[in-house]
């Protein structure tokens, strides 16, 4: 194995990791997939407060969005010899203090403040896909690699619960710098327990990989993760459906609490328990969506056609008239559960169709690029609504545009069912 090659394939993981026990890598990665996420979800779920104290208008909440995304975005696409050279769980537990960090910014209020806290909390999440990836491609058994994937890719719904249940009441009744700093403790606290698993997990680390400026920047480096897209046909088009669905997802929950309290005039604890039910339906259905694509043995036909009903669901939530509380959280919970549970089959047929020792590196290219819809669509949403002043236009573009985008890729997808470099 090369000193570029960070992990084994999913069918022939290397001799360390292979050691290592499937259930405690899915604990591991699952855990700090919920605390990168619900640290992420943290602004959304505070942006009425966190803009209002800045003295920003309500839209800002996607500029904000837009930064965290960038910041992810800023590891993704150099960080590959950091993962390396540091090993998966110390690099997820660096990300957990860099968005640590964004808090206590974050806790400082004003404009400047909230957009590097933005930055640097997505920074701490952008280890979590291709440290994840890593682990859990060298020690999921194949049969079952879309649920164990989608089990950890749960996390993220479940951390936008939490941030929801946890966060806005405390928000709300106790103010915004208290709510962050309970997210800050509670990022601090899982960096701690998760250190015991690096004698098994961080075996096959390469502690001589430089990380100085020219090797993290240089232009192989920062090729490298794109040019891994063309090891197999499936990987452009599914990066594009997956680019597609995170417009969707990034636009619909980046806005959703500051959307019901500006059109729906729910109050701050009311939206964040609408925005915990969206993220709860997402936790189930990653799940059960993930044995259903190892049953069906067709992973990314089974993704086209979540994409096709997230767009609907989300349509239907928009389009609705009022429907009071609980009308209005059934519906969230329906669309989250259709429109935020793609990531973890999407993930693990990146790791299927990618060669043997090439995994995290296909994982950062084709995740940098799938970021780049958490990132433009939700500028450009704030944009549109400022524009405007209609929150219906932009909403309804972004299940639009995954409707168009899964027609055009679904003939390729079908033509090649089943092709993988990997066992499958």
């Amino acid at each position: 194995m090369s000193p570029r090659d960070l992990t084994g394939g999913p069918d022939k993981p290397p001799g360390g990791l292979a050691n290592a026990s499937w259930k405690t890598a899915l604990s591991v990665t699952l855990l700090m997939q919920t605390v990168a996420a619900f640290l992420n979800q943290c602004v959304p779920v505070l942006a009425p407060l966190l803009t209002g104290s800045a003295g920003l208008p309500p839209e800002a909440a996607g500029h904000l969005a837009a930064l965290g995304t960038l910041g992810i975005l800023a590891f993704l696409i150099p960080g590959s010899p950091i993962l390396a050279r540091l090993g998966p769980v110390r690099t997820l537990q660096l990300g957990a203090l860099l968005a640590a960090a964004g808090m206590a910014f974050a806790a400082l209020g004003g404009m400047l403040a909230l957009g590097l806290a933005a930055f640097l909390i997505g920074l701490g999440y952008g280890p979590t896909p291709p440290a994840g990836s890593r682990i859990l491609a060298a020690t999921a058994p194949p049969r079952h690699r879309s649920l164990i994937f989608s089990i950890k890719q749960a996390g993220a719904p479940l951390g936008g619960v939490l941030a929801g249940l946890l966060i806005a009441p405390v928000g709300a009744h106790h103010g915004w710098p208290a709510a962050l700093a309970l997210a800050i403790a509670i990022a601090l606290v899982s960096a701690a327990i998760i250190q015991p698993s690096r004698r098994s997990l961080d075996v096959e680390r390469e502690p001589d990989r430089p990380i100085h400026p020219a090797a993290l920047f240089g232009r192989r480096n920062l090729l490298g993760p794109f040019a891994a897209l063309r090891l197999h046909p499936l990987l452009p088009p599914l990066t594009l459906l997956a680019c597609s669905l995170a417009a969707l997802q990034g636009c619909f929950f980046a806005f959703a609490v500051t959307w019901l309290t500006e059109t729906r005039h729910l109050s701050l604890v009311q939206a964040g328990a609408v925005f915990a039910a969206m993220q709860a339906g997402g936790v189930l259905a990653r799940v059960v969506l993930g044995w259903m694509a190892d049953r069906t043995g067709n992973a990314a036909m089974n993704l086209v056609f979540q994409g096709l009903g997230g767009a609907a669901a989300v349509t239907l939530f928009v389009l609705l008239p009022p429907l009071g509380f609980l009308g209005t959280l059934l519906l969230g919970l329906l669309a989250g559960s259709l429109a935020a549970s793609w990531n973890g089959i999407y993930q693990a047929e990146i790791a299927r169709l990618s060669p043997p020792g090439r995994v995290a590196e296909a994982t950062s290219g084709s995740t940098t690029l799938c970021f780049l819809g958490y990132l433009i669509p939700p500028a450009i949403f704030a944009g549109l609504v400022t524009l405007t002043g209609s929150w219906l236009l932009p909403q309804l573009l972004a299940a639009g545009q995954l409707v168009l985008v899964a027609l055009v890729v679904l003939p390729r997808l079908r033509l090649r069912r089943g092709e993988g470099t990997g066992a499958g």
